[in-house]
């Protein structure tokens, strides 16, 4: 797919950063693409501890909330944690339940049902709780709009406090205590925080109340993995909880964590923000979207090494069969497309099962860098139709969809993703409207490719590949460095791998120097060079024959390890006809 190539634009005295940190000038461009500006931004960034983190009383209603369940500790009454079926509210779970439970409380957890329930705390779970004898529910990850739901909770002379990270509605729940960063009138000089961070900072809080030792990476791993699979900024704390989380992971004490690293064929090897997000995160995640993401709350709690290896064990194969049914379910949503691309993709996938929408949504969204919602059948009324989507950056779903609501059951969402459902018999007529109103020019459907220094291979050392590494974690806010070169001529290339999905071309700058890339589509790239150059050329390059022929390269640096050897690795990840 084409992209359109721009470099960063922002500015700073890079000679003098590079000076009094003593880091490469084009670490310090990096850093400062990613925003930071200030030498306290600066410091942070590159040195950042725990002790550089965020006070928790600053968040509103944050000690109140303490106040409440220290008293319900102290009275022996009854706590119920109310959490979500995500990594972010699995681990909000888990840290509020593990940590109420060492101080003493009563407490127990519920986490709704994906399909069942659906999102957040409802009257199900109230009424639950009540029959239960719970006098006080805490809820992560969720609260700050059910309003419904909590005021049934209140009217019921239930004491409920809600810990949450999400957007406030106009209409707040009426709790005794709203922990949120987002709310009017919060304190807390970071908001880009998940729910586990929030329920990390209470526990942390109420520990330094009640006079108990709490050690500030305590839960950190399991704040680490919500951070990256909830997809949140890894700058300001966020950066210093997933480094330090990466830490701890290596050497974690939690018995269930220990099991999936080893059900997942980890063991003994370095951890980063992938595989927190793309490796681990997904067999948690798999529970609740499959099952019951109790199942992954039991896996974090569980004491016996034995048990907790065949609770992973079994997480890990539904996270394998989540993987082959999204495959089949974005085969077949490209099969319904055909050759036929809207500016505004809406895909209807019979049978698949609800929970992959929103995946197989995002993977045809970066597919074809279209807006895209993909709808399936309701269980139990094949009438209705739900649908999950992923929208691009000039495009706001939430607006877009949100004109036309006469038409849907039921909906929510925000600019980039959305959850709708409607009556079958409205498909047609949504898709047609959205298209009519989708207002995207060319330009919006090309996806942007940002450049952090036009920088030729050959200055690349090992020294600057390892301070390239430091700056890991990556992710959402602190991406992959990327770095280009132009005038790259083809000098050859050759596929290997078990199944020839790797890659290495040989390129030749324009002073002279050779280098070897890889690359990760062969297939594709054998698709292009056949469109840009003649049969000719192409079966020279195969042959490793030069031709003459240029590329615009846009790659990463990392550092390969093989054999006790170190060597500086290039990843091409864009590639243009020079």
């Amino acid at each position: 797919m084409h992209q359109d190539w721009r470099i960063y634009a922002k500015t700073a005295d890079f000679k003098a950063l590079s000076a009094r940190y003593g880091i490469d000038p084009v670490v310090a461009r990096v850093i400062r693409n990613r925003d930071i500006e200030t030498d306290k931004d600066y410091e942070s960034y590159l040195f950042g501890t725990l002790d550089f983190t965020h006070d928790p009383g600053l968040m509103l209603d944050m000690e109140l909330g303490v106040d409440i369940i220290m008293s319900s500790i102290e009275d022996g009454e009854n706590i119920r944690v109310v959490g979500d079926y995500d990594v972010d509210g699995v681990m909000s779970s888990y840290i509020l339940y593990d940590g109420l439970m060492k101080a003493g409380a009563n407490v127990s957890v519920d986490i709704p049902h994906r399909i069942n329930d659906g999102y957040g705390i409802n009257e199900r779970i109230i009424d639950k709780a009540y029959n239960d004898g719970i006098h006080t529910i805490i809820t992560c990850d969720n609260g700050i709009a059910a309003v419904n739901a909590i005021n049934k909770a209140v009217s019921l002379g239930i004491t409920v406090v809600v810990t949450d990270h999400h957007e406030p509605q106009e209409e707040l729940p009426e709790a005794d205590a709203i922990i949120d960063p987002h709310q009017v009138g919060d304190g807390y000089p970071y908001k880009d925080i998940c729910g586990a961070v929030v329920a990390y900072k209470f526990i942390s809080l109420l520990y330094q109340t009640m006079g108990l030792e709490f050690a500030p990476d305590t839960y950190i791993e399991e704040v680490a993995l919500a951070t990256v699979c909830d997809v949140m900024p890894l700058i300001n704390e966020n950066r210093i909880f997933v480094r330090e989380g990466l830490k701890a992971l290596e050497k974690t004490e939690n018995i269930g964590l220990k099991a999936l690293i080893e059900a997942a064929g980890l063991s003994g090897k370095s951890f980063s923000s992938y595989t927190l997000g793309f490796v681990l995160g997904p067999c948690i995640n798999a529970a609740g979207r499959l099952g019951d993401a109790m199942n992954a709350l039991a896996l974090l709690t569980e004491t016996d090494p034995k048990k907790a290896l065949e609770r992973a064990t079994i997480l890990k194969d539904l996270n394998d069969s989540r993987k082959l049914m999204t495959e089949e379910g974005e085969e077949r949503a490209l099969n319904q497309m055909g050759d036929s691309i809207d500016d505004v993709l809406v895909v209807y996938v019979s049978n698949l099962h609800e929970s992959l929408a929103g995946i197989v949504a995002g993977r045809i969204k970066e597919r074809f860098y279209r807006p895209t919602i993909v709808f399936t059948d309701t269980e139990g009324d094949k009438s209705i139709l739900k649908g999950s989507g992923r929208s691009i950056d000039a495009y706001n779903m939430f607006e877009k969809i949100n004109a036309h609501k006469d038409l849907l059951v039921k909906f929510g969402g925000h600019p980039l993703a959305a959850g709708l459902s409607l009556k079958k018999e409205n498909l047609d007529e949504l898709r047609r409207v959205l298209n009519e109103e989708a207002g995207l020019s060319e330009t919006d459907k090309i996806p942007k490719l940002m450049i952090d220094v036009p920088m030729p291979m050959s200055y690349v050392t090992m020294n600057l590949a390892e301070q390239l590494a430091s700056l890991e974690p990556f992710g959402k806010g602190n991406e992959y460095p990327l770095f280009a070169e132009k005038d790259m001529e083809i000098l050859g290339y050759r596929i290997y791998g078990q199944t020839g999905n790797v890659m290495k071309l040989k390129l030749r700058s324009t002073r002279g120097s050779v280098h070897e890339v890889i690359y990760f589509r062969p297939d594709e790239f054998e698709k292009n060079i056949n469109e840009w150059f003649t049969p000719e050329e192409c079966d020279k390059m195969l042959r490793g024959i030069a031709t003459g022929r240029k590329l615009f390269v846009a790659y990463e640096v990392s550092i390969n390890e093989f054999n006790g050897t170190r060597s500086v690795q290039f990843q091409m990840k864009a590639y243009e006809p020079a």
